[in-house]
């Protein structure tokens, strides 16, 4: 289980995130959908404690995060993954090595073990034989996926993916959606999704978090979403201009 309790964060003054209380249920994939620039990432940053908040409490499996200090926080973060927005992938390095980054600067294991288990990784999200290419030669989609097998490769019991399809056509949408709920599936993980893809929400989702003006507002299985009586959920999801603020 992971609990967001009161998180209060501002920026220069501007507040994000306003006193947000959110549970997200373990083993299960939340999606929590939001306008672009809603503060969607703020939030999934505060999960893996990227960011701090100003006020409040975050517990992941009955442990404060918000009180741990730097080494204990590092330790911690074992239990996470991540998938950024652009795959986050260093340039500079091939995809194996990609892969493998974590396992080299967190575990101790063989060089020849670090390889088993980076092709082990690949296969998993459908790739193989590019352990020796570059970001750059491969496509928005490839990157996706080499980022989530990096995210996977420490066998994480929490899964965050920021925006996971944006930028890809619809074909691929699909191919990355079917990635992720087979992933949560296999794997038993708790998955937490930032998206303003409704469609691709309502087809991997388990439970719905709507973020509005830096608080949860609506949440429930899509079908609660679906049905929901709020303007504000129900403008978002039928992707209607309303009137400002």
């Amino acid at each position: 289980m992971i609990k967001l309790e009161q998180i209060c964060k501002s920026f220069n003054g501007q507040t994000v995130l306003d006193h947000l209380d959110l549970k997200i249920q373990p083993e299960k994939i939340t999606v929590i959908i939001g306008e672009s620039g809603g503060g969607k990432s703020v939030l999934i940053k505060h999960i893996i404690a990227l960011i701090k908040p100003d006020s409040g409490r975050i517990i992941v499996d009955g442990t404060d995060i918000t009180k741990l200090n730097d080494k204990r926080l590092n330790e911690f973060r074992k239990n996470f993954g991540m998938l950024f927005q652009e795959a986050a992938l260093f340039d500079s390095m091939t995809v194996g090595e990609n892969v493998a980054f974590p396992l080299i600067e967190h575990t101790r294991l063989s060089p020849k073990k670090i390889e088993d288990t980076v092709r082990e990784k690949l296969l998993q999200v459908g790739l193989k034989n590019v352990m020796q290419k570059m970001p750059s030669e491969l496509s928005g989609g490839m990157r996706k996926r080499v980022g989530l097998a990096r995210a996977l490769a420490l066998d994480p019991k929490i899964i965050l993916f920021d925006e996971p399809t944006t930028g890809l056509d619809p074909i691929m949408c699909d191919a990355i959606d079917r990635l992720i709920v087979e992933t949560q599936e296999r794997t038993r993980s708790t998955c937490v999704v930032i998206s303003h893809d409704i469609e691709s929400t309502f087809k991997i989702a388990h439970q719905v978090a709507m973020l509005y003006k830096g608080r949860i507002i609506a949440m429930g299985t899509p079908d609660d979403i679906k049905k929901s009586d709020n303007p504000k959920v129900k403008q978002f999801i039928e992707g209607k201009a309303g009137a400002p603020g």
